[in-house]
């Protein structure tokens, strides 16, 4: 490891350990799902902290993603100590197989009914601070954990200049000041178009051809017609990548940074998140030491604590790119924090994926995949059962794991072979 640095990993298994010692002068929850802009969301974020989670009701992230499969994966791996606020219970079968495979008791589950529980947090006294993924419009402000306007801006893709480490060089635009026509684009495809808070890769467009230029403003003008969007950005490309991570770690609120860990990202050509690799064993973050070093000093000189992920290209001359920064909680985080435990079976690969699906209910799948559960070969994190035709099946998220690069392929292959599919 890189000698100038005094890093270190996370020791324990879940958002609790990693929490621990910044949660002790009050109480703490921490709200597991994201707020929402569709005609579902009894708090709809449309006031001040926008969010760009679909440009029309149709195409909005639904509400089972949003309340259910998400906060469910997160849950999973909350710990004992900080209890998760959840606006939809997980199934039973789900939390007993949590309890005997992940080993926590959810005990500190706290369930709040998605009609009321932004007052209620609001206006009792239940919890001091509420831990978030993305400031609430509707929650009181004193009542976040972190400066509701500092996280705003921090999870800002105009920010990404300010972390003080490598990035592609970009202008952001703010269109009230300045209307789409008015705006230079760049004359050479391939650049990228992003909104400032787009909600999982929802909001980003890579830019190749007048096609994909002219769908990227349509859409655009979407998020202004219903206004949710104040400002864009227009960034450079970064050519010839040959990797993309996620790099992760923990600020506490004294500004000690913990390692938790890097994936390979695995993305589709539109850039579309599938999930995330891990070799708990082999990645070196050493060189990332620099980028971590300034991202979490300024994560903590602006009064930030908690997780962060940020997004790392590395082109062909092994040149690092950050290409996003997300302070929160991030979609391979639960990956990550299984190092410890698989490594403690021999398993030092392993991948996320969130696009798991199998025929039947989760009771009879757990029969079924019952000695890959046990192995730990299969890890479920978050399961919903639903109906179509009159035909039952669940969607799961979930990680697949293995001594090495083809033993979990292998897994992955005999899994497929009991039913295991992966969502178109």
């Amino acid at each position: 490891m890189n000698s100038r640095y005094d890093f270190h990993y996370f020791k324990g298994n879940s958002f609790s350990d990693l929490f621990a010692k910044d949660i002790t002068d009050a109480s703490y929850g921490f709200i597991l799902n994201y707020p929402a802009t569709a005609s579902w969301a009894a708090y709809p974020n449309t006031k001040k902290y926008f969010i760009q989670d679909g440009s029309s009701e149709a195409s909005k992230t639904s509400f089972d993603k949003i309340c259910q499969k998400e906060p469910w994966k997160n849950l999973a791996v909350i710990g004992d100590a900080l209890p998760g606020i959840v606006i939809i219970e997980p199934s039973k079968v789900l939390i007993d197989y949590w309890r005997e495979h992940l080993g926590f008791s959810y005990s500190k589950m706290e369930m709040m009914h998605c009609s009321a529980y932004l007052d209620n947090l609001s206006q009792n006294d239940r919890f001091d601070n509420v831990i978030t993924l993305f400031p609430f419009d509707n929650l009181q402000p004193e009542k976040h954990a972190v400066n509701p306007d500092t996280h705003y801006h921090l999870l800002s893709k105009v920010s990404l200049a300010e972390l003080g480490v490598q990035c592609p060089k970009y202008e952001s635009y703010n269109l009230h000041e300045i209307s789409l026509k008015d705006i230079q684009l760049p004359e050479q495809f391939p650049y990228l178009i992003k909104t400032s808070h787009g909600l999982s890769g929802e909001g980003t467009y890579i830019i190749r051809s007048a096609s994909d230029l002219n769908y990227c403003l349509e859409e655009l003008r979407k998020y202004l017609a219903i206004k949710l969007l104040d400002t864009i950005i227009v960034s450079q490309f970064v050519k010839d990548a040959v990797q993309n991570y996620c790099v992760q770690i923990y600020v506490s609120k004294t500004g000690e940074i913990t390692l938790i860990g890097t994936t390979t990202q695995l993305v589709t050509e539109e850039g579309n998140y599938l999930g995330g690799l891990i070799h708990y064993r082999e990645t070196d973050m050493s060189k990332f030491f620099e980028m971590i070093a300034a991202v979490g000093q300024y994560a903590h000189q602006q009064g930030y604590f908690g997780f962060i992920g940020f997004d790392v290209l590395e082109d062909k001359d092994e040149q690092l790119y950050a290409i996003d920064a997300n302070f929160r909680v991030n979609g391979s985080t639960p990956l990550c924090l299984q190092r410890h435990t698989l490594l403690g079976r021999g398993k030092e690969v392993a991948k996320y994926s969130s696009d798991y699906r199998m025929d039947g209910t989760l009771d009879s799948i757990l029969v079924t995949l019952r000695p890959e559960l046990e192995r730990k070969d299969f890890i479920i994190l978050s399961a919903l059962e639903k109906v179509k035709y009159g035909k039952i099946y669940t969607e799961i998220y979930g990680i697949v794991a293995g001594e090495t690069i083809e033993e979990m392929q292998q897994i992955e292959h005999k899994l497929q072979h009991k039913g295991l599919q992966v969502s178109d």
